[in-house]
């Protein structure tokens, strides 16, 4: 049995996925995890005396992925319109005859495609959010070591007023954990079995449905719905939410890693960054780069995914269809975006003295806390008129900010040399940022302990 590269990325599979997610959504793990749903039903319905508890045994045993061929499951799934049908068939054939016309009874084929996309999911989850709190882990050691190291906080894209580093890592933490949260949420409350039978009121089960159904999601270790689901996709619409948040996330921290990587800034680098073809003194952000990607690609997936909400009466025609393919790539490019970042993080390489030199080298980054300080006297409007100008005329006699206001004698006559060196000290205008990192250090700590360190 082949193992085609995930959502069909052949020579790029391996760059946008991360190993572990990437096996999770194979078609391996999609085969296992149909599988498991017929022996997991075939075992429910045991228990309610529908199934022999041996023919049921048999089946089980039958029911592994090494058994059968995908390539040719795929190619006849064609005729049918998905591939549950030639593995039933299958299936059956390996049983034997006087078991095989317990295989799948009262099922339909989405019951079984539905309730293995929740295994997958589940499966995938594991190592996407195991990426995902050391990548968190990653910025609170961040944050705590660099609470007091000094750099110009950027807004829209120019320098705006010294912070720190710790802070800034503070906020990449409460949004990875704020995303991973989102996602446990997902995998512990709303991933869902599947089963309703062909027009979703479980008619075949002879009144035993309701147990059978309840049974089924204690086999599989998953949440029984109200009801059947099958035109209802909230479900897989909330799980590409979640997965598309946490794209977002990560491919803001990314971002800012490049930026704060280019060789204008060089505050940061990745510890193992990668090389050029063609420039042998390069080091990209190669990590970073590759999680933005997936965050570039992740809303295209999202959108899909939720088109697929609008569904026929009870069986969808061709939306539910959409969903197979999408739902793998999407969780494979999460899963990418969650290694890579971790990656980006793992031991990343932060020059204090580079960011302090740009702090100190630049105390137009005080202007705020000048008009600030000059408001008090002169009105708010009038010191941020007054302070803008010494502004310009500084940049444009390219002198410090310092001596433009000590010329201007608006500012002399409010302020003494001694107290604007005070006000222009960039320690003194961080205002809260101590606090709030331990805020987000705490509550990641608090999390943490939550889900027992996984």
């Amino acid at each position: 049995m082949s193992d085609p590269a995930v959502g069909g990325l052949g020579l790029f599979g391996d760059l946008f996925s991360g190993d572990a997610v990437a096996r999770q959504v194979s078609d391996a793990a999609w085969l296992q995890a149909l599988l498991d749903a017929e022996a997991a039903l075939a075992r429910a319905q045991a228990t309610s005396g529908l199934v022999p508890v041996a023919a049921a045994a048999a089946i089980a045993a039958a029911c592994s992925a090494e058994r059968f061929d995908a390539d040719s499951l795929g190619r006849r799934a064609g005729a049918a319109g998905n591939p549950v049908v030639p593995l039933v068939h299958d299936l059956r054939a390996i049983v034997g005859r006087d078991v095989g016309r317990f295989v799948h009874l009262g099922a339909t084929s989405q019951d079984i495609i539905d309730t293995a996309m929740m295994l997958v999911a589940r499966r995938a989850l594991v190592p996407m959010l195991g990426s995902l709190s050391a990548a968190a882990d990653e910025c609170a050691g961040l944050a705590a070591v660099h609470r007091d190291t000094l750099i110009a906080a950027r807004t829209l894209m120019q320098d705006a007023a010294p912070t720190t580093f710790g802070l800034k890592a503070a906020g990449w933490l409460v949004a990875i954990d704020d995303a991973r949260q989102l996602l446990a949420h997902v995998r512990d409350e709303r991933l869902a079995v599947q089963l309703g039978g062909a027009a979703g009121n479980l008619a075949a089960l002879d009144g035993a449905g309701p147990a059978v159904a309840a049974a089924f999601a204690e086999e599989l270790d998953l949440n029984l719905p109200t009801l059947p689901w099958h035109t209802n996709r909230v479900r897989v619409a909330e799980l590409a939410c979640a997965l598309g948040v946490t794209c977002g996330v990560l491919g803001k921290v990314a971002g800012d890693l490049i930026l704060l990587a280019q060789t204008e800034v060089a505050e940061v680098r990745e510890q193992f960054g990668g090389g050029s073809s063609s420039m042998p003194q390069k080091s990209n952000s190669t990590n970073a780069i590759l999680t933005v990607a997936a965050a570039r690609r992740a809303p295209g997936l999202v959108s899909t995914l939720l088109t697929t909400l609008v569904q026929e009466h009870e069986r969808a025609a061709g939306s539910w269809h959409a969903e197979w393919a999408t739902v793998s790539e999407h969780r494979a490019i999460a899963g990418g975006a969650a290694a890579h970042s971790r990656a980006a993080l793992d031991g990343l390489v932060v020059d204090e003295e580079r960011m302090q030199a740009h702090v100190a080298g630049n105390d137009g980054l005080m202007a705020e806390a000048v008009a600030a300080r000059l408001g008090r006297s002169m009105g708010g409007d009038e010191a941020h008129q007054v302070v803008r100008a010494c502004v310009g005329a500084a940049e444009a006699r390219q002198v410090p900010l310092r001596t433009a206001l000590l010329e201007d004698a608006r500012v002399s006559a409010a302020i003494s040399p001694t107290e604007l060196d005070e006000v222009l000290d960039p320690h003194g205008h961080l205002g809260t940022a101590s606090q709030m990192i331990d805020a987000a250090l705490r509550v990641h700590d608090e999390a943490h302990l939550i889900r027992g360190g996984g």
